[in-house]
């Protein structure tokens, strides 16, 4: 049994007033936003407790500290990307981020490419900003169907929104599959959009690689956007970074409005510290998870043995098929009033998702075994 980070305990999350913790009474178990329950990394806490002690709360200037560098040097060090600190720029989020793409490269009614079951903002980001929602689904749930992506793009989508690794599937897209999705930009003279957030948590077996770094076109076609966020726990602090590779991407950043260019302050000296003195508490991370999507295979195999699960090749998030289970498209619902359980709702993530949950094992394997052993209950429930 791995377990890296004894020291968590229901007591202690119950005491956080994140998402979490919060969003159901404390009767039910969370395991559906994506957050993890692992205590911040040494070196990201004293950051912001030196911020905190000098009264350092006030707006963001990541150009007076060393963000970009900071990331570069993990890209580098953890993805062999060679990125440009001068083509890296903060925002406040990834899905802020994107809304602002959406309105700089898309005119309303455009279309915009999604590859359900996916990340269930993206729908609702493209009706906001006013384009169309055109689904290219995953084949088998997992791999990108690049005839569907040809397709939209042919039908007149003007962008791809990539998600990489893959939210629910926690797929890893292949280097020769997104070469052929930069071919296929470039020959429609359309835009990939890059949320790879997930990416600094690739597990073992599986390699991650980045959009931009495939071909030319995907440097002339591509805007990738990452966060410490997801990898670090730092989402309420509000800071990603768009990341380009071209003069024809970097200018499109550049137009952007004022208040797309905005991280939190707190959000860009954790991002800082995270990419640069963090290494350490990461690896203890991918460990963790690592050990925990067998751990998951293997209970489900005894509690649950007809629900199909394929462990993530990164992140923390179990996509978990209950179809053969007869509990409807919203499984989680029973879960949920039989089982004291939150899981996250497959029909968000797309039709595709109907009769799927997904599962955060973000923790420790004790909340994991006690997720799947109150899925069960609920399941064999009448």
């Amino acid at each position: 049994m791995v377990d890296e980070f004894p020291e968590i305990s229901m007591s202690r999350l119950r005491r956080r007033r994140s998402a979490k913790w919060t969003y159901f009474p404390t009767s039910v178990l969370p395991a559906f936003v994506a957050e993890m329950d692992f205590p911040l990394a040494a070196p990201v806490k004293r950051s912001l407790i030196d911020a905190i002690e000098i009264d350092d709360t006030g707006y963001a200037n990541p150009a007076a500290g060393n963000l970009a560098h900071s990331f570069a040097g993990f890209a580098e060090r953890h993805m062999s990307w060679e990125v440009d600190p001068e083509q890296v720029v903060a925002t406040t989020d990834v899905v802020g981020g994107i809304v602002s793409l959406l309105r700089q490269l898309a005119e309303p009614g455009d279309g915009v490419i999604i590859t359900p079951p996916v990340y269930h903002p993206f729908f609702s980001v493209i009706e906001e900003v006013g384009c169309r929602v055109v689904e290219a689904p995953m084949s088998g749930g997992r791999t990108l169907d690049l005839d569907a992506i040809g397709a939209g793009f042919e039908s007149g989508a003007r962008i791809l929104i990539l998600c990489s690794p893959h939210n629910p599937a926690g797929s890893v897209p292949t280097r020769e599959e997104l070469s052929k999705v930069a071919e296929l930009a470039e020959r429609f003279d359309a835009w990939v959009i890059s949320d790879e957030i997930h990416s600094p948590l690739t597990l073992p077996g599986a390699t991650h690689t980045p959009f931009l770094t495939v071909s030319d076109a995907a440097r002339e076609r591509g805007i990738c956007l990452i966060s410490a966020s997801k990898t670090f726990n730092l989402a309420g602090l509000g800071c990603a970074l768009f990341v380009t590779a071209s003069d024809r991407a970097a200018a499109m950043i550049g137009e952007l409005p004022f208040g797309a260019k905005h991280p939190g302050h707190l959000g860009a000296i954790a991002s800082e510290t995270a990419f640069s003195d963090a290494d350490e508490w990461l690896a203890r991370v991918i460990h963790q998870l690592d050990f925990n999507r067998g751990y998951l295979a293997d209970l489900l195999g005894d509690a649950l043995p007809e629900v199909g699960y394929v462990p993530p090749e990164a992140g923390y998030l179990a996509w978990l098929d209950f179809r053969v289970l007869d509990l409807g498209d919203d499984p989680s619902e029973k879960f949920m009033q039989q089982g004291h359980v939150a899981l996250s709702a497959g029909p968000t993530f797309g039709s595709q998702g109907k009769g799927f949950a997904r599962l955060n094992i973000g923790t420790r394997p004790e909340f994991i075994e006690a997720a799947v052993n109150a899925i069960a209950k609920a399941a064999h429930c009448g």
